[in-house]
């Protein structure tokens, strides 16, 4: 309940907000999802980015703290999406990381409720449906949107 109403508080004092999310994939192509405490569905691991922090510093931290990922080489960012759904200037910037270990897997907490590491073919059915856009993004399947959220059909 504190963290949203921070999250409220964040989005309206500042000028503009950027978060760090990864599409961790193994060598299989599994992509590695965490289910939150405070939103429905399965997501890509990831956070804000706070001030002073690089974005790649930011996902760093974000997928050590919420999933045990530690990167074994800098990820490659994917794109750069506008999310307005949320808040009118907050934007998410997307990386793929490849090269990563798992020393541990966090225990759930208060924000993270569980984590699995599925084949982008078989997505749990929470899947949101910005994380299944991305991933047909990631693959070729569709060219990047210029935002976050899909449109409503």
């Amino acid at each position: 309940m504190i963290a949203k109403a921070l999250q409220h508080y964040w989005r309206y004092s500042r000028g503009l907000t950027l978060g760090a999310q990864g599409v961790v994939l193994d060598a299989d192509n599994r992509v590695l999802l965490i289910r939150h405490t405070y939103r429905p569905g399965w997501h890509f691991p990831g956070g804000g980015v706070e001030k002073g922090e690089t974005v790649e510093h930011a996902l760093r931290r974000e997928l050590r703290e919420e999933a045990g990922v530690e990167l074994e080489r800098p990820p490659q960012l994917f794109a750069i999406y506008a999310n307005h759904r949320l808040f009118r200037n907050d934007h998410v910037a997307l990386f793929v990381v490849r090269a990563w270990r798992q020393p541990h897997v966090p225990a759930p907490n208060a924000e993270i409720a569980e984590q699995v590491m599925v084949p982008w073919g078989a997505l749990p059915e929470a899947t949101s449906p910005a994380v299944r856009e991305r991933i047909l993004e990631v693959r070729g399947l569709r060219a990047p949107a210029a935002h976050w959220s899909t449109p409503s059909p």
